[in-house]
């Protein structure tokens, strides 16, 4: 598990001034890019060999609404891999540890070109291990 810190913008809210819905599913793809960073998984490298990761499912649960300026964490857990697809959790939590949000998105390794899923355990067996290694039990 990593976890990622942040504040809301203002360019993030609606005229309530509660963060719009759909940035909840960017500050889940900003926690899992910093995770997957941490663990010495550079989404840089395997794409610049001509594989992408397409997300292919995203959930978010709205439980306490995010406000401008307000400071929060997002706790990101892989809790599913099997070096073709992945899935991770994620708990957004205010600085006070009210919990405001949790989810889940699902994703693929896939070739650049035609998006066709890959498995990366030859290719990359570095990845493929400091990422099965992580999968949270």
């Amino acid at each position: 598990m990593t976890t990622y810190s942040r504040q809301a913008q203002y360019y993030e809210t609606d005229q309530m001034m509660v963060v719009h819905h759909s940035n909840y599913i960017r500050y889940f793809e900003e926690a899992r890019n910093n995770f997957m960073k941490q663990i010495g998984c550079d989404i840089r490298t395997i794409e610049s060999n001509g594989i992408v990761i397409p997300n292919v499912d995203a959930y978010a649960k709205y439980i306490k609404p995010i406000r401008f300026f307000d400071e929060f964490t997002v706790e990101t857990k892989l809790v599913r891999f099997n070096g073709v697809s992945f899935e991770f959790e994620y708990k957004l939590t205010l600085q006070n540890g009210t919990i405001a949000a949790t989810g889940h998105t699902a994703h693929c390794f896939a070739t650049e070109n035609n998006l066709s899923p890959v498995s990366i355990k030859r290719k990359f067996p570095d990845f493929y291990e400091k990422m099965k290694n992580q999968i949270e039990r």
